[in-house]
């Protein structure tokens, strides 16, 4: 196993993020979900080990307010899309003219958006995610936005405990994730007729966190969907995701 390569670059407005590299080959952006990082859904459980083996570079920024990247408390470093807006900075400050793009739940959300705003990567890997989960944000942030609200408050059996409780692993900044929360749109289901690359919606079988993720695969225009074991939580720790992920990329 080669050593990640850890550095950072220059999102929008100049905020400085979080970008974590293993292997050589062929490059593929992996965008990882809410409260979570590169470490815990790509590095930890395999899965860029395994694109590593095959002969991919994984690229794995943390998000904007999430891990290693800094997390600012001003309104105005949140625009709207201002995820896509730090893909694309990405993007552009390592040149990448031919590369794949992944997507874990928010990042699934994300690397969609990006390509209806004009990426345009070889293929396109959307994960944890449904058809309905893309557009109604405001309904599904407002769970996460109640949670940061209430977070002292929040006990074992609350519907909010287990966000609850990743937040406190992942020792979330509260302040700048209510910000982030409220800059993400909706992709709407006509939207999708302009992500014509080969993708793969892959989900967990046991995951309905973000609605019909087969449905999504059949709306696209180059869909499939490849199922994995898993909730929504526990899907990314499977071997069986990277697998996907691997062979879909390799075809």
């Amino acid at each position: 196993m080669s050593e990640v390569r850890s550095s950072v670059y220059e999102g929008w407005g100049g905020t400085e993020l979080a970008l974590h590299r293993l292997g050589e080959g062929r490059p593929v952006v992996l965008l990882h979900g809410l409260f979570s990082s590169a470490e815990v859904n790509w590095i930890k459980f395999g899965h860029a080990q395994k694109l590593e083996d095959a002969g991919f570079e994984a690229i794995m920024p943390d998000l904007r307010a999430h891990a290693q990247s800094a997390a600012p408390h001003d309104p105005e470093d949140y625009p709207d899309d201002v995820l896509v807006k730090d893909a694309f900075a990405l993007v552009e400050t390592l040149g990448l003219t031919e590369f794949d793009l992944c997507g874990f739940s928010l990042g699934a959300r994300t690397v969609v958006r990006a390509v209806v705003a004009g990426m345009a990567p070889r293929r396109l890997v959307v994960a944890g995610m449904g058809i309905e989960g893309l557009d109604n944000w405001a309904r599904r942030s407002a769970f996460f936005i109640d949670a940061i609200d209430r977070f002292d408050e929040i006990k074992r059996g609350d519907p909010a405990y287990f966000a609850h409780a990743f937040m406190k692993t992942q020792k979330v900044d509260r302040v700048a994730a209510r910000l982030l929360l409220q800059s993400v749109d909706d992709t709407r289901a006509e939207d999708l007729a302009n992500v014509t690359m080969p993708t793969l919606v892959v989900c967990g079988a046991d995951d309905q966190d973000n609605g019909s993720a087969p449905k999504l695969a059949e709306t696209l225009p180059d869909g499939r969907y490849v199922e994995v074991p898993g909730t929504h939580m526990s899907s990314v720790t499977q071997r069986q995701l990277g697998e996907a992920i691997v062979s879909f990329l390799a075809a």
